[in-house]
């Protein structure tokens, strides 16, 4: 279904002009497929959206009208308008920029329905989903802008949205780790969670192990008293069970699987291979053992060339944060080596631990 179609098929829903069966497979084609049933919804609100404003229209013209013959009839006079000249624009400025994210919104979103029914699409969408995702978040700030002109928004307008990957803490007071090509090139670094964003400031990257450590610098997050997880050096035994969580989209994603290879690609003794389903946007995502330790950071930057996923192993964490200890500024970092969700069953385990993992937004 091409995006042509898509608009005709989802105006004759909305205005009632299916049969029976057309209707049935649409509905069942929304439940299959939440992309198109948000693009019927915001359709839907556009049309309100639409017939509203021709409403309004039509009264302003009667008002228009009613007022024109009571002059003509003499009921009433005209008077000079005593309203001061207003630059248009100027004044609303900031309203015409709503209104061109919404159309950014609505062109994105039907660019990522037509990749959707594109064959090996997947990784194109996934990108336009946070595209359309961070349009959202800009034209959410620059309403509340028009509402209050003194809020400050935290997402970088002015800036491209570049990629999104996770990233975890490995100390209370705000210190992450993720993958260093994930926040390569960035001019700005947002870190993402249960909807609360902050802004992020790098540290030390780490190439050759393909680790970055970032810090939180933002006076709306608060420290935790402590992490739920340890980090274990010794990493993970082959066949060992392990699960994951990350962002491959705008909400955390749960993954399980095990340890298939003790080393990485073409022999890398600093990574192992896991056989777990993950893509790009898990990129710097932790990897955890059956008791809740860190034995890993998922690296994904080979997944598509290859075809197997690969995780930076645990002790590389370690020796990462000893070289950037030398620094006496960083000697306060704590890793913690004891899991306080050991014994717990999985659910438990991941409601523990998912605070403190964050969807990682770059921008350039």
């Amino acid at each position: 279904m091409d995006d042509i179609q898509l608009s005709d098929a989802v105006e004759r829903f909305l205005q009632g002009q299916m049969n029976a069966e057309e209707l049935a497979n649409f509905e069942q084609l929304r439940k299959s497929n939440p992309e198109i049933d948000q693009f019927v919804v915001e359709h839907s609100l556009f049309l309100g959206q639409l017939n509203d404003f021709g409403e309004r229209r039509q009264f302003s013209t009667s008002l228009r009208d009613i007022h024109n013959d009571l002059l003509d009839n003499g009921t009433i006079k005209a008077q000079a308008p005593k309203a001061k000249v207003v630059d248009l624009f100027k004044k609303y400025r900031r309203v015409w920029a709503v209104a061109a994210s919404i159309a950014g919104i609505i062109a994105i979103t039907v660019s990522g329905l037509v990749a959707y029914f594109t064959p090996n699409a997947k990784p194109q969408l996934e990108q336009l989903s946070r595209e359309v995702s961070n349009l959202k978040i800009q034209q959410k700030a620059l309403s509340n802008e028009v509402r209050d002109n003194t809020k400050v928004t935290r997402v970088p307008v002015n800036e491209t949205f570049k990629f999104g990957g996770t990233g975890f803490l490995i100390d209370a007071k705000g210190y992450l780790v993720t993958n260093a090509h994930v926040i390569k090139g960035a001019k700005t670094i947002i870190v993402q969670s249960r909807g609360q964003e902050f802004k992020a400031s790098l540290v030390k990257i780490d190439a050759e192990r393909d680790l970055a450590i970032l810090k939180i610098e933002d006076s709306e997050f608060k420290p935790f008293a402590s992490l739920p997880y340890g980090f274990k050096k010794t990493g993970a035994d082959l066949g060992e069970q392990i699960f994951t969580l990350g962002f491959p989209r705008d909400e955390i994603v749960y993954g399980e699987g095990y340890m298939s290879a003790s080393t990485g690609f073409n022999g890398d003794t600093m990574s192992c291979q896991i056989a777990v389903a993950a893509n790009p946007g898990n990129s710097g995502g932790p990897v955890f053992n059956k008791n809740g330790e860190v034995v890993g950071i998922l690296s994904t930057r080979q997944i598509q060339a290859q075809g197997f996923v690969f995780a930076v192993t645990a002790k590389n964490i370690f020796k990462s944060l000893d070289e950037l200890k030398k620094d006496t500024t960083y000697q306060n970092i704590k890793i913690n080596t004891l899991s306080a969700v050991k014994g717990m069953e999985r659910p438990q385990q991941i409601k523990k631990i998912e605070d403190c993992v964050f969807l990682v937004k770059t921008y350039q």
